[in-house]
């Protein structure tokens, strides 16, 4: 079979090839020159890429290269660079010079010389063998050793990481590492879940783009956040902290001073300046967690701060700066706020580009047990025991947590609360069945009795949390729960506000001095965040 052609490319070496005029030249090492005398590699061609300035020099290695090999032919190819230090120029003219190159894969193998040159050079002939715009491998020179007969030394380096097994491997490794990391450990074994946090860990350290996380109250969407955040600082991609922010508790002027800060007397009661969570998220995540429950006016304040990183403190005409990486949390379904007008529509384009949607525990059975071990660990550490189950225990709580009497086991928080109880009344740190025979009858107790416990949003038919959200529903007192969904139903079969405040206080309008009910009636619906027209769309 025919030996396949060897053509090297690389850079006249301004400095290093140089040299004396003289005989002595030739016993100085100069890496173009010495490339071409190594017996056991025989360049056919060798491209020399150099600036007009040192075409004498390109002209005199290249006849020296004619005396050490004749069989080599070299060709002189000239690239101007107005700043040779100046990477976006050099790799432009380095990638623009492989398109027009006419490379012959058939025929030719091709070796990428990265010993000569300026480090930009070196570095930007290194990203484009990699990337592949050049078709080949890298070749490294060196002087002799001591006492080496060789002219030089060198050594061939393939890029193609997949060929080396240990690389791959510790890539591999590290992958896996890294969605642990996510998963805080817990082996989960919900093939959809895993799917997601591989995609997660992937946008996580190759993008500062924002991240919305999208599922029911108690999925873990702070934990998770928290994640991401140490995530990145382990591989040092932020310098600055984490800032959380449920919006949920944002009212009023409030909801703008805290979020982007105010000067001193922006408002009655601004005896100080302060920064604001968007300024000292700076280099850092900020995690705003029911992001739908922010005002449309705080809307539009955060788009412009994602997409300049900058905005106005209250008050201020004077633009702050702050760059930060925004991860938000939603239980909702954005897409409908954009419909009824609660959402921004061009924020939520901003934000949704990375979107995951979290299941809860009831959507995710088969991973009940490691959750369970894991809580089982947080909860030891926390109340100081080391905690276990007996096997039997285990079992009887699984059974019941996967059974569709555990009404509420699709949420994280009450894994934990019950895992807490039974820990803390556990003799020794051991959980025995008769422990959990006890949580299981509390639980029963809490999810039947009517007029105790939480109410339990799952078993709704979804208005109210759509309307008022899932947290804010479960903090509800129950006889507001109930008002509020008969005012909920007035105002859908009414034609106007009016119309719905006329039914709604129509026994108590003869003993009123006034009769504004729409103005009554908006106030109240105020008082949930809401509004006629969100009702209505809704």
């Amino acid at each position: 079979m025919a030996r396949r052609r060897l053509t090297v490319l690389g850079f006249l070496g301004s400095t290093l090839d140089q040299g004396p005029r003289g005989a002595t030249r030739w016993e100085k090492w100069r890496p173009t020159v010495s490339l071409c005398q190594h017996p056991e590699l025989l360049v056919d061609r060798l491209v020399l890429l150099h600036s007009r300035k040192f075409s004498g020099l390109a002209a005199f290695v290249a006849n020296d290269i004619r005396q050490v090999s004749p069989e080599t032919t070299v060709d002189l190819e000239a690239i101007e660079l107005q700043d040779p230090w100046d990477l976006e120029e050099t790799y432009g003219a380095l990638r623009d010079f492989a398109r027009r190159f006419p490379f012959d894969l058939a025929r030719e193998d091709y070796l990428f010389h990265i010993t000569t040159g300026t480090h930009i050079a070196q570095i930007s002939m290194f990203l484009l063998v990699e990337s592949r715009h050049f078709p080949g491998r890298l070749i490294q020179t060196s002087p002799p050793g001591p006492g080496s007969p060789s002219n030089s030394q060198y050594s061939i380096i393939d890029l193609d990481l997949s060929r080396y097994d240990s690389i791959a491997r510790r890539f591999q490794k590290e992958q896996r590492e890294s969605q642990s990391f996510l998963k805080a450990g817990i082996e989960t074994k919900n093939a959809a879940y895993n799917r997601l946090i591989e995609q997660l860990e992937q946008v996580t350290i190759t993008s500062r783009d924002p991240v919305l996380l999208n599922g029911p109250t108690g999925s873990g969407k702070s934990q998770l956040a928290r994640r991401i955040f140490e995530l990145k600082k382990l591989r040092r991609q932020v310098a600055g902290e984490l800032v959380e922010l449920n919006c949920a508790t944002l009212r009023g002027d409030a909801a703008m001073s805290t979020l982007f800060g105010h000067v001193r007397g922006a408002y009655t009661g601004a005896a100080e300046a302060r920064a604001g969570m968007l300024r000292k998220a700076d280099k850092g995540v900020l995690f705003l967690d029911e992001i739908g429950e922010l005002g449309l006016d705080e809307q539009a304040m955060l788009l412009r701060a994602i997409e300049d990183r900058s905005f106005f403190p209250v008050g201020s005409d004077r633009v702050v700066e702050s760059d930060f990486q925004l991860i938000a949390g939603t239980n909702r379904d954005l897409s409908v706020g954009v419909k009824n007008g609660s959402f921004r529509e061009d924020l939520l384009a901003r934000i949704n580009l990375w979107t995951f949607k979290l299941p809860g525990l009831k959507e995710r059975p088969e991973d009940l047990d490691p959750n369970l071990t894991f809580e089982l660990e947080r909860v030891g550490d926390a109340i100081g025991v080391r905690l276990t189950m007996s096997r039997e225990a285990r079992d009887r709580f699984l059974e019941f947590a996967r059974g569709p009497a555990a009404l509420r086991s699709g949420n994280f928080r009450d894994l934990g609360a019950a895992v807490r109880r039974m820990g803390t009344l556990a003799q020794g740190g051991r959980i025995a069945s008769k422990d959990v025979e006890a949580e299981l009858e509390r639980l029963r107790a809490l999810w039947s009795t009517p007029g105790t416990g939480p109410i339990d949003v799952a078993q709704q038919d979804g208005t109210l949390e759509q309307l008022v959200g899932a947290d804010r529903l479960a903090a509800m007192d129950r006889f507001d729960r109930v008002a509020l969904e008969d005012v909920i139903r007035v105002c859908r079969s009414a034609r106007s506000l009016s119309d719905a405040g006329r039914t709604l206080f129509a026994s108590s309008l003869a003993v009123r001095a006034t009769n504004n009910d729409a103005d009554r009636l908006r106030k109240y619906l105020q008082r949930f965040g809401l509004t006629f027209a969100a009702i209505q769309a809704g």
